[in-house]
């Protein structure tokens, strides 16, 4: 019988998920700066970003729920360095009366009816749950082009062809973030919706590889027990999951999801890609 691999490369997909329903966060060392990684556990699964420098920090893709909101705020006010700088690339949360920067062309298609439909379909969703919309002020960032900020370097190139206008950005030179980074997000119409679009993200996810970056990094997490789940009802009794884990806590998540879905961790092999990231291929079946 022929073996279904499945691969999920998680730098973090959380369990569980629902407006009310708290985050967490993981911190990777990148050496010359540190990532801290908040997964929202929101009804969308998205991820917000704090890169920290000596002296100061940066914030991305800022949450979008009245409770994450709070939750990264606090977090946030502990590292106790200023806010050098917040970006907005492809999703509009709290950043409240504080500026941002958003890749060129952003500002404009967040008024648009594409993006603009989006949020009102979200605040009839969800109600009272949303934060108030940000009033700081924008200033755009155009592609190709390098910024510094917190001491450490954001090149802001063009994400996928038939996705939002927004920035694929490549951090400190170590770390890739994308909007739809493969295998930990729900899968958009935007990835799928046409030959094109699935050629754009191939051509996006190539980019990534040749970028020199070793944590790849996205907008959206996944529902790590939900995918689990629907997963182990289709596989074959030979079907097996390669699932990649880039820190102790995404282990730790599959280890419990695995065990919640009634599914085997067979085999763990670490892999170690430099001095600050060492990855864990768990091989998964069915009872």
């Amino acid at each position: 019988m022929k073996k279904i691999i499945l691969t999920l490369a998680a730098a973090g997909m959380v369990s569980g998920a629902s407006a009310q329903e708290k985050g967490h966060f993981e911190v990777h060392d990148l050496g010359s700066f540190k990532l801290h990684v908040y997964y929202t556990n929101d009804a969308l699964g998205d991820a917000s970003y704090i890169v920290e420098g000596r002296n100061a920090l940066v914030t991305m893709e800022q949450p979008l729920f009245k409770d994450n909101v709070a939750e990264f705020d606090a977090y946030l006010a502990k590292l106790n360095k200023p806010a050098e700088q917040r970006i907005t690339d492809y999703h509009v949360g709290g950043t409240a009366h504080h500026d941002v920067v958003m890749p060129e062309g952003m500002p404009e298609f967040t008024k648009g009816a594409v993006y603009g439909g989006m949020m009102q379909s979200f605040a009839q969703t969800f109600g009272d749950a949303l934060t108030a919309m940000p009033t700081g002020k924008i200033s755009e960032v155009a592609f190709g082009t390098t910024e510094t900020y917190a001491g450490v370097p954001f090149e802001f190139r063009h994400g996928a062809a038939t996705d939002f206008p927004g920035a694929s950005i490549l951090i400190g030179k170590k770390v890739y973030y994308t909007h739809w980074t493969p295998a930990k997000a729900h899968v958009s119409h935007l990835q799928v919706s046409s030959p094109a679009a699935v050629d754009a993200e191939i051509a996006e996810s190539e980019k990534a590889l040749k970028s020199g970056a070793t944590l790849f990094i996205g907008g959206h997490g996944g529902k790590l027990v939900e995918i689990l789940m629907v997963v182990s009802k289709k596989m074959k009794e030979s079907g097996v999951i390669v699932f990649n884990s880039v820190s102790d806590e995404s282990k730790a998540l599959l280890e419990e999801a695995v065990r919640q879905t009634g599914l085997r961790i067979s085999a763990q092999t670490r892999i170690t890609i430099d001095d600050f990231n060492t990855i864990t291929v768990n091989v998964i079946y069915k009872l």
